[in-house]
């Protein structure tokens, strides 16, 4: 009896010290003494934070929104993307997308839909039906057009839904795929490369293109561009056709599953983020639709949460999300227990080693596991620590509203954090 009381006091006292630490830290911390801070810390598997500051409180997570779409996908999908449904009708073939945006995609693997699609003897007919979205989510920023983070959502992505422009080794441009080649305006008055915004019309300098030079431009997607951009590739016609399919359809399966979420989490992919919760509404058989998605995800799957999420897209883009630090927490506890250590650490960011981490946290072996979310104004880091007494513990970091520079912020979380993993 006397070791159990003095294992729990040594436990009380331990989670004292690290609350203590934090408090004292953040309170006294320069750099974080003028916005909008809260952090919640807990071990793995138990429920009470050892460590909180204003961790019932709401942010805005930026990127930590990928989370709950990473969680969303786990939820639904096995271990390959469902690329395409479709419906043999004689000497027809209809199909329709799921949302899956691997086809063709010019990071991701090859995509087995192609393969399907390429070997197939039919006539084929693409349907867009099912597909009840906008190309941006509330509270996107629509200037941000021709930003390579913010390309459009379609039932079917193609290539990406971007334009890839690199130099051809002579000092001229070109385009991926070469499709694009044909829409270059040469224009005196363009920095980079600027796409009319209604128009898939991309102007461009007259100055020789820098070698090594590569910059991704969203397209204005329409049903009619995403045709003409299969039959141009399959090199055969694909034809539009506007009929619901109510019936079961087959589905022909992509890529693997990990392969997108790595992506998604180390490089911070809003597509992929915003096509994977499209993903999940087909899967549940609804029609793709992000809020749907997100309704039924909350109902089904989050509705123990400490704290209802307040969440508008898959990506994070939109300022309209708000999640609190306790609340991803216990979601980063919901993750770990579906997803096996090793691999759950291989697809976050690691400290010092990769994807938005890569240049933070560099220790001799990574001991933080986690994503990023940041916009201006906003750095929050959410995910896992591994301290250097070898306990796991899960944590949410959110900043919002500073007006010092995003460095600075990010170089006052690693010492906090760091100091976390050195003490306890």
């Amino acid at each position: 009896m006397r070791t159990l009381i003095v294992i729990a006091a040594t436990l009380l006292l331990s989670g004292c010290s690290v609350s203590h630490y934090i408090k004292r830290e953040i309170k006294n911390s320069a750099v974080l003494n003028q916005q909008h801070t809260g952090l919640s810390v807990s071990e793995l598997h138990e429920k009470k934070a050892i460590a909180s500051y204003q961790d019932h409180k709401y942010f805005n997570p930026a990127s930590n929104t990928k989370l709950f779409s990473f969680y969303a996908g786990l939820t639904a999908l096995g271990d390959s993307i469902p690329g395409l449904e479709y419906l043999e009708w004689g000497e027809l073939l209809i199909i329709r997308g799921t949302g899956d945006p691997s086809l063709l995609h010019p990071d991701l693997p090859h995509s087995k839909v192609y393969d399907f699609l390429k070997n197939r003897r039919e006539e084929i007919f693409f349907t867009p039906a099912n597909f009840e979205e906008k190309r941006y989510g509330p509270g996107w920023a629509w200037s941000d057009y021709n930003d390579y983070y913010q390309p459009e959502r379609s039932p079917m992505p193609i290539y990406g839904n971007i334009a890839r422009f690199s130099s051809n080794g002579q000092g001229k441009l070109q385009a991926q795929p070469s499709y694009w080649n044909k829409t270059l305006v040469p224009d005196t008055s363009a920095s980079g490369i600027e796409r009319e915004e209604f128009l898939n019309k991309f102007h461009h300098s007259k100055l020789g293109v820098p070698a090594g030079l590569i910059q991704d431009v969203p397209v204005h997607m329409s049903d009619s561009l995403l045709v003409r951009l299969l039959s141009d590739t399959l090199k055969k016609e694909i034809k539009l056709i506007h009929i619901p399919l109510s019936i079961e359809l087959q589905t022909c399966y992509s890529i693997p599953s990990d392969s997108l979420y790595m992506r998604m989490m180390q490089v911070s992919d809003n597509m992929l983020a915003e096509q994977l919760m499209l993903l999940y509404a087909s899967k549940n058989g609804l029609p793709l639709n992000t809020q749907k998605a997100i309704d039924h995800a909350v109902q089904n799957h989050l509705n123990d949460l400490p704290d209802r999420p307040v969440w508008k897209d898959g990506s994070g883009l939109s300022r309209y999300n708000l999640f609190t630090p306790r609340s991803i927490v216990a979601l980063l506890q919901k993750i770990y227990d579906k997803v096996p250590r090793e691999r759950l650490f291989r697809l976050f960011p690691a400290g010092g080693r990769s994807g938005t981490l890569r240049n933070l946290f560099k220790e001799e072996e990574p001991f933080i596991f986690a994503k990023t979310g940041s916009f201006s104004n906003n750095f929050n880091l959410s995910g896992y620590l591994v301290t250097k007494k070898g306990k796991t513990l899960v944590f949410s970091f959110m900043n919002n509203n500073f007006v010092k520079t995003g460095a600075e912020v990010r170089k006052e979380v690693e010492r906090i954090l760091t100091g976390l993993h050195d003490k306890f």
